[in-house]
């Protein structure tokens, strides 16, 4: 499976997601996209994140960009975690780790002194012709949601 590099079109991909939809990159062009992974559903830093990325959600549709987050956990986990929280935006469920390989995400990781193959949290945004524009690897949450909205916006400008 080819990764994804700067600059180039990313790959399609189709997945479920919340709402009972799959969702394509070819079904969101004309818009750009922000891709974020997260480890697991209903975990403090992945709460606060998608928390972040709501709070924020008005100022990224100004900008025609989506909101998407992607873990390994199944849809019906996403379905709770969304309500639960009130998101706007939906969470694509990536069980088989094929978009999380495709975007080389799956690395191994320290847990409580285990070594276990994890989603690093990670953020691309690919714009409205399906190009991958920037990516953040080891996001750090704090701060985070207004690093990529203002490259949203740098990105929007430039065109």
């Amino acid at each position: 499976m080819s990764k994804v590099e700067l600059n180039k079109k990313v790959k399609n991909f189709k997945l479920a997601a919340t709402g009972e939809q799959n969702i394509t990159l070819t079904s969101l062009k004309d818009h750009n996209v922000v891709l974020y992974f997260y480890p697991k559903d209903s975990t403090p830093g992945c709460t606060q994140e998608g928390l972040d990325f709501q709070a924020s959600l008005a100022k990224f549709k100004r900008q025609n960009t989506i909101i998407l987050g992607v873990s390994r956990d199944p849809v019906r986990s996403h379905e709770k975690f969304k309500t639960k929280q009130k998101f706007k935006f939906d969470l694509l469920s990536d069980e088989d780790e094929s978009l999380c390989k495709q975007f080389d995400v799956i690395k191994m990781k320290n847990m409580y002194g285990k070594k276990v193959r994890g989603i690093e949290r990670s953020t691309f945004l690919i714009d409205s012709t399906g190009k991958l524009r920037e990516e953040w690897r080891k996001v750090k949450v704090a701060g985070h949601v207004d690093e990529v909205l203002a490259a949203v916006k740098a990105l929007n400008k430039a065109k």
